[in-house]
């Protein structure tokens, strides 16, 4: 029954899941023919590398993202201790630092862009900084430290989902500026649009991720200052 309050009392699950399910059934699929003419983004010419490393990047990405929606569930975390650590250590080995090194290379060849080409790499650099800490609190059994840690790790895997969401709300804002701003280049307003997407998403979701933790927090500073001014009263 407590499992079920848990459950009810995070409605944001199964919408998550069902996020991630969905980003996934698109993005994933063109990468698995292993097709170079499949891809969403464009091979540089005579990057032979490239893309191998981008379906890399890319099944790498997803085994994270998977992971991760169990890793910050809270029932299953409950319920589910030897779980939550072996998901935790697919997420961190086989999902967030191979995705984030592959990352700082597929960031760094970008054709969008200096501008995402440095949002890609501050990043893929942030989340491998971000999940290397969580895994280092964790393994000193710091867990109170290790789970706000690695939320900031859940975040950054997340942002690509909604930097696609941002991407698409923006080129809507900025297509009446075709002409003007942008000089007639819908590569340009392209280009501007996902830059927009790659540095907004991250800290959005870096910000929502800290105001949920200290909101946490609250009621239990507040607790703990209840019973530090409660009068001691003797048996």
């Amino acid at each position: 029954m407590s499992y079920t309050v848990s459950f009810w009392r995070r409605p944001w699950i199964v919408p998550l899941l069902m996020v991630v399910v969905a980003f996934l059934a698109f993005s994933v699929p063109p990468y698995l023919t292993f097709d170079p003419a499949q891809s969403r983004l464009r091979p540089p010419e005579g990057n032979a590398v490239y893309y191998p490393l981008l379906v890399g990047h890319v099944l790498f990405g997803t085994v994270a993202m998977v992971t991760a929606c169990f890793q910050i569930w809270p029932a299953f975390r409950a319920r589910h201790p030897r779980g939550h650590r072996i998901t935790g250590r697919i997420y961190v080995f086989a999902g967030a630092l191979p995705a984030g090194l592959l990352g700082l290379y597929i960031g760094w060849h970008t054709a969008a862009g200096p501008s995402v080409r440095v949002a890609n790499l501050v990043g893929s650099a942030l989340w491998l900084a971000v999940t290397v800490t969580g895994l280092w609190l964790a393994r000193k059994r710091r867990f109170g430290e290790h789970r706000r840690w690695m939320s900031r790790s859940f975040a950054l895997a997340m942002s690509i989902v909604l930097s696609r969401v941002v991407n698409v709300i923006t080129t809507i804002v900025l297509m009446p500026e075709l002409d003007t701003t942008f000089r007639g280049s819908e590569e340009l307003l392209r280009y501007s649009a996902a830059s927009i997407g790659v540095w907004l998403s991250p800290l959005l979701l870096l910000l929502l991720a800290d105001w949920v933790l200290e909101r946490r927090r609250k009621p239990r500073k507040v607790q703990a200052a209840t019973a530090r001014s409660e009068p001691y009263v003797a048996p």
